[in-house]
């Protein structure tokens, strides 16, 4: 007995044949589009107005959320500046506290109340430092400085011209904004 081995020439011809079967087949079976009709002008027109539609709705819904974010910014911003000096009055009252304090005591002890004065002081610069307000304390013989002082007097003085000789009240910032610049006295330019 001699075995017949099938080699893959033999059957090229066969599998061609086959394939050409499959391809005719699959040629022969129309795709769903092709069945289908084309829509019609008045439904071309209907998914227009639906989707002109759709978009309109998006619009306003955009439209309506951009007005609530905007409403509730402004209402945050009403409320930052209706509060915003919330900070600092929570720290002064502790200094009112101790000033009623003061005015109440009938004792006529001095040293008591210049205790008690130094106490509200001490609260008045806790509030401060809570608060980051800072003094402004030139240094005589300092130049003069036009965004942190002020020249209320000009005097005769052997310092230079334009620096501080005194301070006549202590200038404050908060933040780095200055609140009120130093009030000083400066040295007048020598006369020529």
């Amino acid at each position: 007995m001699t075995e017949q081995t099938q080699y893959p020439e033999e059957n090229s011809a066969e599998n061609v044949e086959n394939g050409v079967d499959n391809v005719e087949s699959a040629e022969q079976q129309p795709e769903p589009a092709e069945n289908q009709e084309p829509p019609t002008y008045e439904e071309l027109q209907a998914k227009v107005a639906a989707l002109e539609e759709q978009l309109k709705e998006e619009q306003l819904r955009g439209l309506a959320s951009e007005q609530n974010l905007r409403r509730r910014h402004q209402e945050e911003i009403l409320a930052t500046h209706k509060f915003a000096g919330q900070k600092f009055a929570a720290e002064m009252l502790p200094v009112k506290d101790y000033l009623e304090m003061a005015l109440l005591d009938q004792s006529g002890n001095f040293e008591a109340l210049k205790m008690g004065v130094q106490m509200t002081l001490n609260e008045l610069n806790k509030a401060f430092d809570a608060t980051q307000i800072k003094e402004i304390t030139p240094q005589p013989g300092d130049k003069l400085d036009p965004h942190h002082h002020q020249a209320m007097q000009m005097v005769e003085s052997d310092q230079e011209p334009n620096t501080v000789v005194n301070v006549m009240k202590k200038g404050y910032t908060l933040a780095d904004r200055v609140l009120r610049p130093a009030m000083v006295t400066v040295a007048k330019g020598g006369e020529a």
